[in-house]
């Protein structure tokens, strides 16, 4: 049985982050997934990813970006508006991350993955402009921070984007610039819309918080994750 493990690590500013390993390799190389939580923070729902891509024989990392797991909503909305606001810190905690899944002595570096959720999305998208030789970046109901044209030229992975239509928090305004600058910049993407869907649709706990045009749909949940198995049967070639 693959069980999360915890991992802690330095992120880059004195603060201690944990993120939680799947291992679903069985000791052969295997490819590295790295999984970014939603601007709610870690909790179950990454967990539970991370866990689905080991069962699929990958390795997956769910890396932290606040320090703090599954923190109550106000702290955690207080702690992405700082991580927005400091681009450079931001920038340090994921690639700190990164550094993690990467120090698996059995992830093949030739076939690595981010995908992300919300916050998430932008996170693997800032990483893949960083240089990250990421195969495959996927978000989901993905939130986007700016870029120069050089740093999305710098995208080397293959992009997908599962959004939904009725999302109040990522726009179809800012959607559309994203992708318009991917284009630009010479990007491999594709983007899925689900109609009469809002924000967090993949996360079944957030129905619970009663957000406005926040909601889990069952339907855009999976197939938006078959969507994403369809890249990495193209780019990772799973054995």
């Amino acid at each position: 049985m693959i069980e999360l493990v915890p991992i802690g690590y330095d992120g880059g500013d004195g603060v201690v982050l944990t993120g939680y390993l799947a291992d679903g390799s069985g000791g052969r190389p295997a490819a590295g997934v790295l999984v970014a939580h939603e601007g709610g923070g870690l909790g179950r729902h990454t967990k539970e990813r991370a866990l689905r891509l080991a069962g699929l024989g990958h390795i997956a990392f769910a890396l932290d970006y606040y320090g703090e797991e599954d923190p109550p909503l106000e702290r955690a909305m207080a702690l992405g508006k700082a991580l927005r606001g400091d681009r450079p810190l931001f920038r340090r905690r994921l690639e700190a991350g990164l550094d993690v899944l990467l120090a698996q002595a059995d992830v093949d570096r030739a076939r690595l993955a981010g995908i992300g959720y919300c916050m998430g999305g932008a996170a693997v998208i800032e990483l893949a402009r960083m240089g990250a030789p990421f195969a495959a970046i996927v978000g989901f109901h993905s939130g986007f921070v700016p870029g120069t044209p050089e740093e999305n030229a710098a995208i080397g992975g293959k992009l997908l984007l599962c959004h939904g239509m009725d999302d109040p928090i990522v726009t179809a305004v800012q959607r559309d610039a994203f992708l318009a600058e991917a284009t630009a910049a010479g990007v491999d993407w594709q983007l899925h819309l689900y109609g009469g869907v809002g924000h967090s649709f993949t996360n079944p706990d957030i129905d619970a918080l009663s957000l406005p045009g926040f909601a889990y749909d069952e339907a855009a949940d999976r197939r938006s994750w078959a969507a994403m198995l369809n890249l990495f049967d193209e780019v990772l070639e799973r054995p």
